[in-house]
């Protein structure tokens, strides 16, 4: 843990020519976490092709911003619609084809495309505010909220959120994660971006609903599949995708309200 978070800060502070390289590692690993899982439980989806298209998404927004992201996401999703007509060749019919895709292209949207608004955070400046700060509100944010959460969750926790899907989300520990989010959202955009506290508190909001139902879903994911973790590459965590289940789709909210500030 101590060491992620050092080479998360020396990320940081490089700009994005570190921030990207990490980002882009984080989803090449994800990535092929989450795709070897489904392809153990009958899944025919490619491996390769999908973390170099991976690869591709968060790689198309550094210097065309949300246009490359776009372009490389349809790019991606038009790849895969094709190739898997001719998965097992010209002569054989594919098996499971709609099934196939869509978890592909799901995946595609659930890792790459939510990252690389992580990646982007890295490349918004405005009045002598560097991009550095942007990422460090983020990251605060999700860790206040995860905080917040898990304290609101351990000591109150009686009221399950949704229990078919996470028998140990609580109401109680959503309401630690908002008041945790909101509040480390409005001091950060306040005291480190110069915007209106306000804007903050809302950002938080956001990000804390969308970092809860991407714990929901990684839950069902992996309930559907049978398994505890993803992987267990990280010791005593389990996968990495464990650790970014709520960051990714969080990351979409927070880019979309701090690149509005930043221009």
């Amino acid at each position: 843990g101590a060491f992620l978070g050092a080479l998360v800060l020396l990320a940081v502070w490089i700009g994005p020519a570190g921030w990207y390289p990490l980002v882009a590692a984080a989803v090449g690993v994800a990535t092929w976490e989450v795709v070897s899982r489904l392809r153990e439980h009958t899944y025919q989806i490619p491996l390769v092709p999908m973390i170099v298209l991976g690869q591709l998404m968060v790689w198309m927004s550094w210097p065309f911003d949300t246009r490359g992201l776009v372009a490389a996401y349809v790019t991606a999703v038009l790849v895969v619609m094709f190739g898997r007509l001719f998965y097992h060749g010209r002569t054989t019919p594919p098996q499971n084809y709609l099934r196939d895709t869509s978890m592909a292209i799901f995946v595609l949207t659930w890792i790459p495309m939510f990252a690389s608004f992580a990646a982007m955070l890295s490349l918004i400046s405005s009045d002598g505010v560097p991009g550095g700060l942007y990422i460090i509100t983020f990251m605060l944010c999700v860790v206040a909220s995860d905080t917040g959460g898990f304290i609101a969750g351990v000591m109150f926790g009686s009221h399950p959120m949704a229990p078919a899907v996470s028998p140990k989300k609580s109401w109680e520990g959503f309401a630690g994660s908002v008041v945790g989010g909101s509040v480390t959202g409005a001091l950060t955009v306040s005291m480190l971006l110069q915007h209106e506290w306000w804007v903050g508190a809302v950002m938080g909001v956001g990000l804390v609903i969308c970092a809860t139902l991407g714990d929901l879903v990684e839950s069902q994911f992996k309930r559907e599949l049978g398994i505890k973790d993803m992987s267990t590459i990280l010791p005593a965590h389990g996968g990495l995708m464990d650790r970014l289940d709520g960051m990714l789709p969080s990351a979409m909210v927070t880019w979309l309200v701090l690149s509005l500030l930043g221009g």
